[in-house]
């Protein structure tokens, strides 16, 4: 006779992105809390686009565990970048920026990674995790860049898109995780979660 499986501990997610929540409702999961992490995003001198997600995330991480006062529970924290090269293309600031962005990316390749980091509360254990997709924009024109633009998705999107909303008819062809792209790998993040003692549902 097998006993009843342990609970699984509490889950707190670093992030308010409603993309994200989404996300995990996908594969069943609903975390417990929703703090977002107020830290510095700017990326550092010469700091290229994997090292900088690896970094925020597990900053994210690491300060919303710091701060917690449940010893059980589990912080799940993730930054995507969107990177052309080695130039990071961070959220814009305003139109003009999007529109650069935009225009960058048409006719290329370019790699979005997700840094994903996962803190135990109670001893600081961490596991992480850098997943990176290849996505391909068609070569844009200036009507569609204008029509992207007045739909307003690029605010607060890395990169300037959402490739979940309107964008996606720009995108021909992606190698690697779908929902990383999105913001979440979910994969990847399913296997850490598990290893850490948060099973399936």
């Amino acid at each position: 006779m097998t006993g009843e499986a342990a609970p699984r501990p509490p889950l707190i997610l670093a992030s308010a992105s409603p993309r994200r929540r989404e996300l995990l409702a996908q594969i069943g999961i609903v975390p417990d809390a929703i703090l977002a992490a107020d830290i510095d995003e700017t990326p550092r001198a010469g700091e290229l686009p994997r090292p900088f997600a690896e970094r925020l995330s597990g900053e994210k991480a690491r300060r919303i565990a710091d701060a917690s006062d449940d010893p059980s529970a589990l912080v799940l924290a993730a930054d995507t970048v969107v990177a052309a090269g080695r130039r990071i293309l961070d959220k814009p600031a305003d139109e003009d920026q999007a529109r650069a962005h935009l225009s960058l990316l048409s006719g290329r390749r370019h790699a979005v990674t997700t840094g994903v980091a996962l803190v135990r509360c109670d001893d600081g254990r961490t596991w992480s995790r850098l997943v990176t997709t290849q996505v391909r924009f068609k070569r844009l024109s200036d009507a569609e860049i204008d029509a992207y633009l007045a739909a307003d998705e690029w605010r607060g999107k890395a990169g300037a898109y959402a490739i979940q909303g309107l964008a996606a008819r720009f995108v021909p062809w992606i190698g690697g995780s779908y929902s990383n792209v999105v913001g979440l790998p979910l994969t990847e993040t399913a296997n850490m979660l598990e290893a850490a003692g948060y099973g399936a549902p």
